[in-house]
């Protein structure tokens, strides 16, 4: 017994510690005054400057007696938790009328608050008139819509005088809507059989809390006197929603709380998470509730003893109660600590399997998961119906764990693996190399692009990966590499035929003709170029590499002050203007042309200004094409089918986009030329 008292005296001890510390915890800034009399002042309210959110909270502390500045009314109470703010002295509205005429006599001004972060609590409010034969009803200031109203009647004279169930004879009252704020009052006089209201010819109108009794006879008098009620607002913070405030260095939730939007009303407040109390607008408000303090917030009583984790608790068997478990099933200590073992094993596989749900969940959001629901979302009519989601382990078998010798290429975007999948299909995994902002769109905008896409020279999208550290892509294995490899990196002159070339081109072009007028959207590539050109077993061409690709409406135009492509392959014209359209692609296929003509890059390794666009234009003008033809080209080809493809070429790569031909021109040249050279062979 002597150990067992011993631990519940060191569990005492921590628990009184827990107190003291939950205790000393402060709902006002650092350095700011907590309280003004015997009522807590929480930020962002607060009494000095530098201690309030901003003048809309700024308390005033005169006496022990506290008043809200913006209101110009006594504070009686601040929430933090329900986010309501009572004030004792807020105007009744009154107005009297000619005994003769019934003409209004006087009306006391409607009192002038601003509203923009505080509303009438709708929960905690009612809306009372007082006086005989009104009809008093609220409308929005802009929308004129109905809001609330009740009508009062009166039989004699006395009645307004002696009522106190304001059940519509002297007093009627209603309730409000939701996050009420700026209004107008009207009233009407009601015409009665018995025309009372001659005779109290006084009116009363006021919003009061809802535990304030109504007793005209003891709590209100007459329109000649100031009245004031009790009223509870609602209140909120910042003047935008949480998904907008996050995103910005004023953000005021802090940890361990979260962020709601108030209804569509452009605010939103703070509340601290399941488990946690305190202020949510401080750097540490939001701390741990011991659940294991107070005995009604756990059910460890007969369960064991209780362990207070962040947010939580869980109930651990004290070793009394181990004892007393262990010796009626007649088992030694080393059962019991077996037991013990493999619950402690248990739990561990839990915690372990919960926190690897929490960092997939995390990833997830990170990698551009929710940006990927909400274009699904926008495009229900083609949503995706054969990507499948990759789980990482899966992924990650297939490539080694990504293993350097299985990387078959690297890219600006991200580098590639060759992977075999378990039902032995092998496939290619793009893996992001940063992880920033700017990549996870790329990464989403490239599944978004493939996922509609249907192209028999367009690579094909398997399905992605959200849970991995960074994102990842899956698409079909096309083995030959690409078409750069082929026509500059091999170790001695390229192999690749004229008649593969002419084809190749033709495939390209029609690619690229069906993402500019037979998607289902219009698709510009944005980085068309001989690397984003891979070849399969039969040199098939198959165009990839959709990370700066755009969807545009039917204008086929579209203004970004974010240049996207490859040096070498650009557009001078959306280079100068940023002007999207088309032939950008067109004048990147140009260069591509000119690849396959003279077998040079795009731009010279040895000379970083020197530009294939611009050495092939000034060949054509000087007529000197067979001087920077490749030799095989020379030899294979046909003139006239040289020259043809070459004047196609310059026309891609004219300066002006409009004297460019479109995608659909293109690839009907290029098939025409080939069905040509076909039946003349």
């Amino acid at each position: 017994m002597v150990p067992e008292r011993r631990l519940l005296l060191v569990l005492h001890l921590i628990i009184l510690f827990q107190l003291q510390e939950t205790a000393a915890a402060s709902l006002a800034l650092d350095g700011c005054q907590e309280k003004c009399g015997d009522r807590q002042i929480p930020y962002p309210f607060g009494i000095n400057k530098g201690c309030y959110f901003d003048r809309q909270f700024e308390v005033k502390c005169d006496d022990g007696s506290a008043s809200l500045v913006a209101f110009k009314m006594e504070l009686q109470d601040i929430s933090i938790s329900h986010h309501h703010v009572r004030v004792s002295n807020f105007p009744v509205l009154s107005m009297t009328f000619n005994r003769s005429s019934g003409e209004t006599m006087r009306k006391q001004p409607t009192p002038q608050i601003d509203f923009r972060r505080f509303s009438f609590s709708h929960t905690k409010n009612k809306f009372v008139v007082m006086g005989c034969d009104l009809y008093a009803y609220i409308v929005h200031n802009t929308t004129k819509e109905f809001l609330t109203g009740c009508g009062s009647l009166c039989n004699r004279a006395d009645v307004v005088r002696s009522t106190s169930s304001c059940s519509g004879f002297g007093c009627c009252q209603s309730s409000l809507p939701k996050d009420f704020s700026i209004f107008n009052l009207w009233v009407n006089r009601i015409n009665t059989v018995k025309d009372s209201w001659p005779s109290d010819p006084c009116g009363l109108f006021f919003f009061v809390a809802k535990d304030v009794p109504i007793d005209h006879y003891q709590n209100l008098s007459a329109c000649s006197k100031r009245n004031v009620v009790p009223v509870v607002f609602n209140w909120t913070i910042g003047n935008t929603t949480c998904s907008n405030a996050k995103k910005t260095t004023d953000y005021r939730c802090g940890p361990n709380s979260n962020c709601y939007d108030n209804g569509g009303g452009g605010e939103y407040r703070c509340i601290c998470n399941p488990g946690y109390q305190g202020n949510p607008y401080l750097p540490k408000g939001c701390q741990d509730i011991n659940e294991c303090v107070d005995p009604r917030r756990n059910d460890c009583q007969e369960r064991g003893l209780c362990v207070n984790t962040p947010g939580s608790y869980y109930c651990q068997r004290s070793p009394g109660q181990i004892l007393a478990l262990i010796v009626p099933l007649g088992v030694g200590l080393a059962a019991g600590l077996l037991i013990l073992a493999a619950i402690s094993l248990f739990l561990f596989r839990e915690i372990k399997k919960m926190n690897k749900r929490k960092i997939k969940q995390k990833l997830f959001k990170r990698n551009g998961g929710l940006l990927l629901q909400q274009k699904i979302s926008l495009n229900t009519a083609n949503a995706f119906p054969e990507t499948k989601l990759f789980l990482i382990e899966e992924l990650e078998k297939a490539t080694d764990k990504f293993n350097k010798s299985r990387i078959i290429g690297k890219g600006g975007h991200g580098t590639v693996y060759k992977g075999m999948l378990s039902d032995g299909s092998i496939v290619a995994v793009k893996r992001s190399n940063i992880i920033d902002e700017g990549q996870v769109g790329q990464f989403i905008n490239e599944v978004f692009i493939l996922s509609h896409i249907n192209h028999r020279h367009i690579v094909k999208l398997l399905g992605c990966c959200l849970e991995a550290a960074v994102p990842l892509l899956v698409y079909e294995y096309v083995p030959n590499g690409t078409l750069s490899h082929h026509l500059h990196d091999e170790p001695k002159v390229s192999t690749l035929s004229w008649e593969n070339r002419l084809r190749i081109a033709a495939e390209i072009a029609g690619a690229l003709a069906y993402l500019h007028s037979c998607a289902s959207t219009a698709i510009f590539h944005r980085d068309i170029k001989s690397n984003n050109i891979l070849l399969d077993e039969n040199y098939r061409a198959v165009v990839s590499d959709f990370g700066l690709s755009r969807s545009v409406s039917i204008d086929k135009t579209h203004l970004t002050t974010l240049i996207g492509g490859t040096f070498g392959y650009l557009d001078p014209e959306y280079f100068r203007s940023g002007q999207l359209n088309d032939r950008t692609d067109v004048y990147a296929f140009g260069v591509v042309l000119a690849e396959l003509l003279t077998g040079l890059k795009a731009i010279s390794s040895k000379n970083s200004n020197e530009s294939l666009a611009l050495c092939f234009r000034y060949a054509l003008k000087e007529n000197r094409l067979y001087g920077i033809l490749e030799q095989l080209v020379a030899n294979e080809g046909h003139k006239e089918d040289i020259v043809a493809v070459a004047k196609l070429a310059k026309r891609c790569l004219k300066l002006k986009a409009r004297n460019r031909p479109s995608m659909k021109e293109v690839a009907s040249e290029l098939e025409q030329l080939r069905r040509t050279r076909v039946v003349g062979s």
